[in-house]
């Protein structure tokens, strides 16, 4: 007898979670959505991604949720639509207890801004993909113009960005990373009115580190202004013109 009553308790209890769980399902379905809330993880070190122009380009697709119920709201619709915008990376897009319609998004992480010649502005990111710039926002990375493809930015210079970011010291020391024919590369240092030719960036952590012994047994003994271009191309040496 128990054992009976033991299995029909056991019975019950699990009827009534099934039955729990469809009907709160199914009332969730039917609640009409008042409110869709965009929020932005990363939105206190980055604003490429502004909250009410997610909800604009949700909108401008015919996909407000507002006003909706939930069962006839589309979340993987929605989410398509906010990946749209080339700066979002990630984006989750789910319906709460009460209705709500919430949207997580991370934002992409430029490594490197690029100001190519023939293909305009652009940032390459942390998966070297190339991102647009945005009107809202720019970031401190490092900047580089002048003839470059986009293949040589994605690997050339996404490495040497990289590298500079893991240096800060060489990272807050150069201001510019200029790209001429054949993927030769200077460098505008923020201090001192010459260029440092780095000729191709194999080996360049070696170019620098011949740069920085110059600059102390060199520079700082015949001065900083002494030079239009420093030449860090040849193995074993420093090639200097002066003004």
């Amino acid at each position: 007898m128990k054992k009976f009553l033991f299995i029909l308790v056991s019975v019950l209890i699990v009827g009534y979670l099934i039955f729990a769980a469809f009907y709160f399902q199914n009332t969730q379905k039917n609640e009409i959505c008042n409110r869709f809330e965009v929020i932005v993880q990363d939105s206190a070190q980055t604003k490429f991604v502004h909250p009410q122009e997610i909800k604009q380009l949700v909108k401008n697709k015919g996909l407000d949720p507002a006003g909706k119920t939930v069962k006839e709201i589309n979340t993987l619709d929605i989410r398509d639509a906010i990946l749209s915008n080339k700066l979002v990376k990630s984006a989750e897009v789910y319906a709460t207890q009460d209705g709500s319609i919430i949207a997580n998004i991370s934002q992409r992480k430029p490594v490197l801004r690029v100001i190519s010649d023939t293909e305009g502005s652009y940032y390459i990111d942390n998966n070297r993909e190339k991102m647009p710039t945005s009107i809202n926002f720019s970031v401190y990375v490092p900047i580089a113009t002048g003839a470059i493809g986009e293949e040589f930015a994605k690997n050339d210079l996404f490495d040497f960005a990289e590298f500079l970011d893991e240096h800060p010291d060489w990272d807050a020391w150069i201001e510019q990373i200029v790209v001429k024919k054949d993927n030769k590369v200077e460098l505008v240092p923020r201090a001192g009115d010459f260029r440092i030719v780095l000729g191709t960036l194999d080996n360049y952590p070696a170019k620098l580190a011949k740069f920085s012994l110059f600059v102390k047994k060199g520079l700082n003994v015949v001065g900083w202004n002494r030079y239009s271009e420093i030449n860090l191309a040849y193995d074993n040496q420093v090639v200097c013109t002066k003004k």
